[in-house]
């Protein structure tokens, strides 16, 4: 196993960045959220469906998302979990994380909606990070 280490600094950055990026998502910032990615960004989010290109596109997702959605009250919380970090020697972030999904529904206790492994691909814009690439695989799909 490879245990090269990782700059804590960088590191903390990025777990900052995934906080805020998630936080963003569940409480139904999806302009902020979507403005995490990059102009040209890759998103695949959807098993059996060709990943999600831009950033327009990928809003447009969120609000079709949010409509259907509209209709269950429900609170969802992503949590990312064991991110792994592998610097480029381009300067991207390769990440990957566990994620899983909880949902609540009033009066109910939280339910677990997925597992799945996150493989991003972090770069630098104006001084902050965004992702280029976002693809997800859903655990017993």
């Amino acid at each position: 196993m490879d245990t090269a280490r990782v700059d804590v600094g960088l590191y903390a950055e990025v777990l900052q960045y995934y906080a805020r990026q998630m936080q963003a998502l569940d409480g139904g910032k999806l302009e902020v959220y979507a403005d995490s990615f990059t102009a040209d960004a890759v998103f695949g989010h959807t098993p059996g469906r060709e990943p999600t290109r831009t950033r327009t596109a990928i809003l447009s997702d969120l609000y079709e998302l949010r409509k259907r959605l509209d209709a269950d009250p429900q609170q969802r919380r992503h949590m990312f979990t064991m991110v792994d970090m592998e610097p480029q020697q381009d300067g991207k972030l390769r990440c990957t994380a566990y994620a899983l999904v909880l949902t609540t529904r009033p009066g109910a206790d939280p339910g677990m909606v997925r597992s799945c492994v996150v493989h991003d691909v972090l770069v630098r814009e104006d001084g902050q990070l965004r992702n280029q690439e976002r693809l997800i695989d859903y655990d017993g799909v």
